[in-house]
């Protein structure tokens, strides 16, 4: 059990539609933070962008993607989270989110709620389970993108979780939305929040500035990245910290009792 936890922001430009060159290049950016961290997040369809072309660059789990991050969790010994479009049967396609630790341990989770105004339901099926899972001693939930802005699918019921973790490829045109929403998710659930966004312009010429964020369960602002900034920021949490201040200030045994469907 580790009761501090590295986490690392990997905010990038992502290539449209390269996954090789996508590849090739974190590998560059995670070599630097070898034995340097525990997590390593990265934003939203990493290897891809923000496409619609499901059918085109969809993997199942043992596909390049997976097994190349898998080698490199091994290999610098730390957990990978980030989305990628996966496949089960070429017919059915999901924005899903992984989570893979260096010894082996791997968590899925398929993006709840698709973005309408990008199309994307009708390019890819919903999720319907959320994933929070329990790793060197801390509860993690994984969340993409446009699910930050629905609470009650975020909710941290009982103290479900520690730490919400957010992929994305979140807007510039909105981005005060985002930073907003964060630090809001962390309050409500007095959980350690990231978020992982891109920088660049994708093949949509839809522009991105980033504004990765990671908060603490009192709303503090953790880690901040420079507007288009392109690299990594690490920082540690403390589980110590955040079980004194939810027993020093239980507003969580107060909330409105709900079941997800």
């Amino acid at each position: 059990m580790k009761t501090t936890l590295r986490v690392s922001l990997v905010q990038t430009n992502i290539v449209w539609e390269n996954k090789q060159e996508n590849l090739s290049k974190l590998e560059v950016q995670l070599r630097t933070l070898s034995e340097k961290t525990d997590i390593v997040v990265l934003p939203e369809m990493f290897s891809t962008g923000f496409t619609m072309q499901s059918s085109l660059f969809a993997e199942t789990t043992k596909g390049e993607t997976l097994t190349t991050l898998r080698h490199w969790a091994k290999k610098y010994n730390f957990a990978l989270a980030g989305s990628f479009i996966y496949t089960n049967n070429k017919e059915e396609f999901f924005n899903r989110a992984f989570f893979l630790s260096p010894d082996g341990e791997e968590y899925f989770y398929d993006k709840r709620h698709l973005f309408r105004m990008g199309y994307e339901p009708q390019h890819f099926s919903s999720g319907n389970k959320r994933c929070i899972f329990s790793w060197q001693g801390w509860k993690i939930c994984l969340m993409v993108c446009y699910d930050l802005r629905f609470p009650v699918w975020c909710r941290n019921v009982t103290n479900e979780y520690d730490l919400l973790l957010f992929v994305a490829n979140w807007p510039a045109s909105r981005r005060r939305v985002w930073d907003t929403l964060l630090c809001a998710r962390a309050l409500e659930n007095q959980s350690y929040v990231c978020g992982v966004n891109r920088v660049g312009d994708d093949g949509m010429n839809i522009h991105y500035v980033g504004d990765s964020a990671l908060y603490n369960m009192k709303g503090e602002n953790m880690v901040h990245f420079t507007e288009n900034e392109e690299g990594t920021r690490t920082n540690c949490l403390d589980l110590d910290a955040l079980r004194a201040f939810r027993t020093k200030f239980p507003a969580w045994r107060d909330a409105d009792p709900f079941t997800l469907k």
